[in-house]
This record gives C-alpha cells, structure tokens and sequence, in this order.
C-alpha cells in the first residue's frame, strides 16, 4: 500500500451528540460516535464532544437568540467550538422516521451562522468537513444522512466520499445501539457494515480536512458574497454571453 499518512495533529473534530437523552444517563449514540472519536484519537485529531439538549440552546435562526427574545442562548459560545473545527460530525437518533428535534434545531442554528465570513471574504464554513452519524431502531437512515448532508453542503461545509454511516435495530421495541444483550454481547458492536462505514467516513473525513488545510482551504475566487457587484456577477442581460 505504500507510505500512508496518518498524522493528522493540528486537525480539530467536534462530534455534536442530538439524542434525546440528557446527561448522564447513556446514550446510544455516544457509543458509534465513540468508534469514528477513537479513530481519530489515535491519528491526531483533536475532539470534543457536544450533547447538544444539555445545553440551553434557544429556538430560532439568529446567531444570538437572546437579541430575539429569549432570556438564555448557549449558541453563541457553542459557535465558537465549530468556528475551531475543521471537522463537523452531527450525530443522533430516529423518530417517527426522521432526524431528532434536537438535530434539526442545531442544524437550524449553525444556519443562523451561515453568512458569517472567514479572512479571505467566503462563507465562513468554507474549508469545514461535515459528516453524519445516525442510529435508531427503525427505518430511515439514509433520509436521515440525505436531511443533514445536504444542509452542511448548502451553508458552506464540504462533504466527502461515504460521509455518513448507521446502525438500525429490529423495527420496533428492541435493543439500541450498545444494548446488554442476554448473551452478554453489546447490539450492534459485531455489525461489519456499521463498523465499516463508519471507519470508511471517519478517514474520508480526516483526508479532506488534511487536504483542505494544507491548501488553504477553497480557492476564493467566484464564491465571494461580497465580490458579487464587484466583477464576478454574470451579465444574463448581455446578448455577447449568449
């Protein structure tokens, strides 16, 4: 296989955990975040680890909810976790079939950021990796992945190849994801297809930040808000374009 580059030291993941469950009680989703988190580990990465409800994180697409009427609003220190990041993994639970409110609503606040910039003047999550996690016991995983994959493209982030990965249990009433079982074996830990996937994500999206950082990111040209007026918009109306 040849030389493989592993050492991806300088390299900042946050892994935001959208379960339903406050702390501390367990969540099955901090148990497949924790593979894609371990892998990391052992090649450099930086991570944190974000359980998103036990925070006081107001309702609404503004970056600071508190000049919007509400009292509290965590977001803003939060933001400034993913403004550190390189990598951005949202990870999180089914219900009725789709992302946990909790997920939507960070995916709505992170919207709320979307048109802040970075120095070179683009979309400050320009040079962001983003990937998906998802767990439950029902279907829905790849609506799931689809939901959250496309909103971290459309505000900036870039995706790589095989950017999610799942686990699903029986449909219905049965063990989660990291479950005791009778026979003492944990539900899920033996699955090939999650553990594959989720390594395949965890170095596609260690790859792509180590890419984009040492190239400076995306190159700025064409995708300035601000150079619209100023020589990048197209002349539709000009009949030498048609």
């Amino acid at each position: 296989m040849g030389n493989v580059q592993t050492d991806y030291k300088g390299i900042k993941a946050i892994f935001f955990n959208c379960t339903l469950t406050k702390s501390p009680q367990p969540s099955h989703t901090d148990a497949l975040i924790n593979i894609s988190k371990e892998i990391m580990e052992k090649n450099g990465v930086e991570t944190e680890v974000v359980r998103t409800i036990d925070h006081d994180i107001a309702t609404g697409i503004y970056p600071d909810m508190r000049e919007h009427g509400w009292k509290h609003d965590a977001w803003p220190a939060i933001y400034q976790k993913v403004k550190e990041a390189h990598i951005v993994v949202i990870a999180g639970p089914i219900w009725l079939g789709d992302n946990s409110s909790i997920t939507k609503r960070l995916i709505e606040r992170l919207y709320a950021n979307s048109s802040d910039q970075n120095e070179k003047g683009q979309y400050l999550n320009y040079g962001k990796v983003g990937g998906c996690l998802i767990t439950g016991n029902e279907d829905g995983a790849k609506h799931c992945a689809m939901d959250i994959l496309y909103s971290l493209q459309h505000i900036g982030f870039t995706i790589p190849p095989q950017a999610d990965a799942a686990w699903l249990g029986e449909i219905g009433p049965g063990p989660s994801y990291g479950d005791k079982m009778d026979n003492g074996e944990r539900a899920g830990f033996d699955s090939d297809f999650t553990n594959r996937n989720t390594t395949f994500m965890t170095w596609n999206l260690m790859h792509m930040a180590k890419l984009l950082r040492d190239a400076d990111g995306i190159p700025a040209y064409g995708n300035q808000p601000d150079q619209w007026d100023a020589g990048i918009r197209f002349d539709f109306a000009n009949p030498e374009y048609q």
